[in-house]
């Protein structure tokens, strides 16, 4: 009877212990723009030790502007300006888009582009004013044996080192000019970086730019490692190629082109204003604008699953120890209970601490980081004093 008095609540507790701080956690994501799929997405933030940030869209704003046109010896800017907008105006890249639209600030009307072509990681191709107009990376040119000037990729490695992005752009089976597009990095990057660093994360900014557009974005965010001249269909590969080297990935990105990625990882982050692909594709959704929020949605992934595992453990002993007691009738039926209902409210307290994640505490009671600062120890689970009960 007295065991039976205790054991009755013992699996409910047990039940408790998970969905509990799952749901608190995942309200109090919510409210901090962070979307927890399920509980994979818990395991993964707790073993991961690389994270790998895809560059334009992600760690840049992706908005991007024309910052310089440089036309070939024997080209004009209006020329130029006019077959390479008229071919980057078929192409919905970001890249294109601003291409095309300081075209057309300069121009007026763009011709339309026939027999349109795009070469995915590459450039595009297509039919301007009866001329057949390339436009892309100087790997296109290099494959198709067009040789590009001097005085024009002077410029353009000029440009690549001050971080811009370059388009070159060619017709008659000659490169004919080059376009510098420029991107910002966003304000939030570098602190995110270094957030990320203080989890124990090694850091890769992945992109598909040139060498040395990946190491100015990388010497200004403070990235670790840097994986440039990526095709789309390499990201998969990049993220392979780092499990096979034994290392739990976490990736971030926002691209249709990010979502394969996204789903080899071991974690995916889909920003919020990414594509329908990249977020069906991730294990967290993450909605602020603010890159801070990639270190917060690890940090209460962690300190969601280091409250699970204490709930769990907090239930599991406390029946163990308590069954042989009231097995042998050394506890009275009333005490059981009321040992039974202390337990639960622990979980259920345990619980809710996760709602003041992030919080700051009140001057005079400690210091704690707040969201964005990432300073859980490196490697190991967020310190609990940082989530305190409220009231």
């Amino acid at each position: 009877m007295r065991c039976s008095s205790w054991t009755a609540g013992s699996p409910a507790r047990a039940r408790l212990a998970t969905p509990a701080a799952l749901v608190v956690a995942c309200g109090r994501g919510a409210q901090l723009g962070i979307f927890i799929k399920g509980y994979q997405a818990l395991e993964a933030s707790r073993s991961a030790d690389t994270i790998v940030l895809d560059k334009t869209g992600t760690v840049t704003t992706g908005v991007m502007a024309v910052a310089g046109v440089q036309p070939a010896p024997g080209t004009s800017r209006q020329e130029l300006m006019r077959r390479l907008g008229g071919v980057e105006d078929a192409s919905g890249h970001p890249v294109a888009a601003a291409i095309s639209a300081a075209a057309r600030a300069e121009l007026g009307d763009l011709p339309r582009a026939g027999e349109f072509v795009s070469l995915p990681g590459l450039g595009v191709c297509g039919v301007v004013d009866s001329q057949v107009v390339i436009a892309g990376r100087a790997k296109l040119f290099g494959d198709r044996g067009i040789t590009v000037p001097q005085v024009l990729a002077g410029q353009c490695a000029e440009w690549e080192r001050a971080g811009r992005t370059v388009v070159l752009a060619g017709w008659d089976g000659r490169a004919r000019g080059a376009v510098a597009v420029a991107d910002t990095v966003k304000p939030s990057a570098a602190a995110a970086v270094a957030g990320l660093r203080g989890l124990g994360l090694h850091m890769v900014l992945l992109t598909g730019d040139s060498q040395a557009v990946a190491d100015a974005v990388a010497a200004e965010i403070g990235a670790d490692e840097v994986i440039a001249g990526a095709l789309p269909a390499d990201k998969v590969a990049v993220i392979r190629d780092l499990q096979a080297k034994g290392r739990r990935v976490a990736m971030a990105g926002d691209g249709v082109n990010d979502g394969p990625a996204l789903a080899a990882a071991d974690l995916g982050l889909a920003l919020g204003s990414g594509t329908d692909v990249a977020i069906s594709a991730a294990d967290m959704i993450l909605l602020r604008d603010d890159l801070g929020v990639i270190p917060d949605a690890i940090r209460l992934a962690r300190a969601t699953l280091a409250t699970i595992r204490r709930n769990l453990a907090w239930a599991f002993g406390y029946n163990i120890a308590a069954i042989p007691l009231a097995a042998a009738g050394f506890l009275n039926p009333l005490i059981a209970g009321a040992a039974m209902a202390a337990s639960s409210a622990f979980v259920v307290a345990s619980s809710i601490r996760l709602r003041r994640f992030g919080v700051p505490r009140r001057p005079g009671r400690g210091r704690r980081p707040g969201p964005g600062s990432g300073q859980a120890q490196a490697g190991g689970e967020p310190e609990m004093e940082a989530l305190s009960c409220p009231g």
